[in-house]
């Protein structure tokens, strides 16, 4: 049976993107799994997928095709958020496919590479 083991992302600063992760996730560097290309993340408190971060000359997608959804509690927990995205040096996005009662907002990482915040109260 296969099995997913690792949510990928591209960046172009390998270093630059594990602080950024680390520091909005609560996640650590596995280190017996780095390299200077490569780098898995893992949740601090266990609980939670893997993150990998992998040096790419690839460029960042408008609309990627596979993104990855960060759930947060309630809007002032989605809010906060997106304040603690912007401290960290990445940004929010402005966003051309927002439904009329969206639960989401799009941002974007200090590499470019968009994630949803989604709030998961909204009903």
């Amino acid at each position: 049976m296969a099995t997913l083991r690792y949510l990928v992302l591209g960046c172009d600063d390998l270093e630059r993107a594990v602080r950024f992760w680390s520091q909005l996730l609560d996640y650590r560097p596995r280190d017996h799994h780095r390299t200077d290309r490569w780098c898995t993340l893992d949740p601090c408190s266990g609980d939670g997928a893997s993150l990998a971060l992998q040096l790419s000359t690839t460029p960042v997608q408008a609309h990627p095709r596979v993104h990855l959804d960060v759930g947060v509690q309630d809007p002032d927990e989605q809010q906060s958020m997106i304040d603690r995205v912007c401290e960290l040096g990445g940004s929010r996005v402005e966003w051309d496919q927002y439904p009329d009662d969206p639960d989401f907002v799009v941002v974007a990482d200090t590499e470019g590479n968009r994630f949803c915040l989604i709030d998961l109260s909204h009903t």
